[in-house]
């Protein structure tokens, strides 16, 4: 029995020693079921050892459960900053689709003729703009009119009774909104009626 080193270094060493006296017991143990010589069994030792390797055992686990959520608390918000990182970017290029969308509503037919490169210009540059929102998880709010007020995608930019409406319908769209990956990046803008219930 080792003794002589109350305090193992290691986990190895606790469980070695405790391997060497749980041995040493069974080995009186078979003595005494034999009729031999009963010695008198090690078992504050072996009590002590236990409990040392219990409690070096408690603190593994606990260190390796402490390990294992922090590399899922690293993987959460690597993923979050590669679906979310380029918010401030997307929230900038927005107002890059509305003036564009402004410069295509205010082409009438006659400009068309007359600009017909410029005009296709413009619409080719909206077109790659929404695609690299679609690549990049950047979906369009578009409400219609009638539909109802939502709030936690709509922000109502004005209030009016207007006849044949039911408070809380969209009377008025004025800018689409945009979310990213799910998340609201910008909320449509829009008019809501104020109507009374008769």
């Amino acid at each position: 029995m080792s003794s002589k080193n109350p305090e193992p270094q290691s986990l190895d060493d606790l469980a070695a020693e405790a391997e060497a006296i749980e041995a040493e017991q069974a080995e009186i143990d078979a003595n005494r079921a034999a009729g031999g010589p009963a010695e008198e069994p090690a078992s504050d030792a072996l009590e002590a050892v236990t409990a040392e390797r219990d409690d070096f055992r408690d603190k593994f686990f606990r260190a390796l459960a402490e390990a294992e959520n922090a590399r899922k608390r690293a993987d959460r918000s690597r993923r979050e900053g590669e679906a979310y990182g380029a918010s401030r970017l997307a929230g900038d290029l927005l107002p890059i689709y509305d003036n564009l969308s402004r410069a295509l509503d205010a082409v009438g037919e006659d400009l068309k003729k007359d600009n017909a490169p410029l005009v296709e210009g413009i619409e080719l540059t909206m077109r790659a703009l929404l695609d690299t929102f679609t690549r990049h998880g950047i979906v369009q709010i578009t409400p219609e009119v009638g539909d109802r007020f939502d709030p936690k995608i709509h922000e109502a930019m004005f209030e009016a009774p207007v006849p044949n409406t039911r408070a809380g319908d969209i009377i008025q769209v004025m800018a689409i909104g945009f979310t990213l990956q799910g998340r609201l990046l910008r909320a449509a803008q829009v008019g809501v009626s104020s109507t009374p219930a008769n």
